[in-house]
């Protein structure tokens, strides 16, 4: 297997006297999806928050394709090719979907009237809408505010910007919480689409038989540490809740 195209060693940070990360690593290859999980409180949306530059450490390296690198900020990680669509998707609700698929990455007019602040609508609906279509997407009112639609339909809005313009790693926080059974098939497919081209997947979620379906590893984390990786080919959903509470050690066993 070739070296991990993002890897954490020791990473570290607390919240005054909170230890929100505690020594964590994490690691994961090109074209693997990699599932984070654990209770609430165990340190997953801050552990991707610090893989993706919004987060400050007290200690711990990061290395993105071999090279040690620090991230410091969410432009940085996009500049590497790593987007992350978080629980409250962080969408602009006075704007259109295709206006979000495209904020602070708006596509100018060619000639003087690109000079002039004029925007290439055309071309990034166009885009907006394959994006959309690869998705599966059911983003049917293209003018329409975000605000509008449905917690479905923006969910579907943030997962198709991030899988456009990541071409490193995509991270996707609890992606099916707020849809029906079609939409998540659907996001679940997409994610298989994702790691065929080579893309890597982080994937946050609380439904185990989504994880076992399109994981390749889990890596569980409990109190800010990752005590657990296992394979997902061959774990048991109950396997993975008894990792989860401590009921099983490093191997799967009975601790």
């Amino acid at each position: 297997m070739t070296q991990p195209i993002l890897e954490a060693k020791g990473l570290s940070r607390s919240f005054g006297h909170v230890r929100a990360l505690t020594k964590c690593d994490f690691d994961i290859y090109p074209g693997e999806v990699v599932a984070l999980i654990g209770d609430n409180g165990a340190g997953k949306s801050t552990l991707v928050k610090a893989l993706t530059g919004n987060l400050a450490l007290d200690e711990g390296e990061m290395y993105f394709q071999g090279e040690r690198v620090h991230i410091s900020s969410p432009q940085q990680a996009s500049a590497l090719g790593m987007e992350v669509v978080y629980q409250d998707l962080a969408l602009a609700p006075h704007l259109n979907p295709v206006q979000n698929m495209f904020l602070g990455r708006e596509k100018p007019r060619k000639g003087i009237l690109g000079k002039l602040g004029f925007m290439d609508e055309k071309s990034m609906k166009e885009s907006a809408v394959r994006g959309f279509a690869e998705l599966g997407g059911t983003v049917r009112a293209m003018d329409a505010p975000i605000g509008s639609m449905s917690g479905g339909q923006r969910q579907q809005v943030a997962i198709a910007r991030a899988i456009s313009w990541a071409d490193k790693v995509v991270i996707l926080d609890e992606p099916t919480a707020a849809l029906g059974v079609v939409q998540t098939r659907n996001v679940l497919d997409s994610i298989k689409r994702v790691k065929a081209k080579g893309i890597a997947v982080i994937l946050i979620s609380h439904s185990m038989p989504h994880v076992l379906e399109v994981a390749d590893r889990v890596q569980v984390l409990r109190l800010g540490t990752r005590v657990v990786t296992l394979k997902a080919s061959g774990t048991t959903v109950e396997q993975l809740v008894g990792a989860m509470t401590g009921a099983l050690d490093k191997n799967g066993a009975a601790a």
